[in-house]
């Protein structure tokens, strides 16, 4: 795990996203750069398999053919390993790759490894954050501390903004 002080800032509205390479369910390693040209979906969530993160994961995969049209990939990313990747994407039929980023180190880069509180203990973890990264590998738009419902339909308004803007 990553030192209990990383933490670094959230990126901004039109800077470049960092660099990342992670292992997707399947063993696969995808790329920020590999989807360059087109439109990506970079959402953050604490666990594989718990309510929330089930909940999100699910509703970007029953709108993956609409993220699709709009030229988006959809990429979740959380600090559990492949082997936990594989079994939340198999007993939830997930469509696109959810990535592993053991260690946090792309949670880190990207601003959402922070310092949380539950029952009075502090502790570091993610905290649910999406990035809408554009055709040039910037940051079109960052929604913080996500409410899970309704989200996935706040994504696909933003893709529909963007394109019209």
């Amino acid at each position: 795990m990553p030192s209990k002080t990383a933490e670094a800032a959230l990126i901004e509205v039109g800077k470049k996203a960092p660099a990342f390479s992670l292992k997707d369910q399947d063993g696969q390693t995808h790329k920020l750069a590999d989807a360059k040209g087109g439109w990506v979906v970079l959402y953050f969530y604490p666990k594989d398999d718990t309510p929330g993160c089930t909940k999100e994961a699910c509703q970007f995969r029953d709108r993956s053919k609409d993220l699709a049209k709009r030229g988006a990939q959809v990429f979740g990313v959380s600090p559990d390993d492949v082997k936990s990747k594989a079994k939340f994407a198999n007993k939830h039929d997930l469509n696109f790759p959810v990535l592993a980023d053991e260690g946090a180190k792309v949670c880190t880069k990207y601003g959402v490894w922070q310092e949380k509180s539950m029952y009075g203990k502090t502790y570091m973890g993610v905290v649910r954050t999406t990035y809408l990264i554009d055709p040039a590998g910037k940051v079109a738009q960052r929604w913080d501390k996500v409410k899970v419902p309704n989200h996935s339909q706040a994504v696909l308004d933003a893709l529909d903004e963007h394109a019209t803007g």
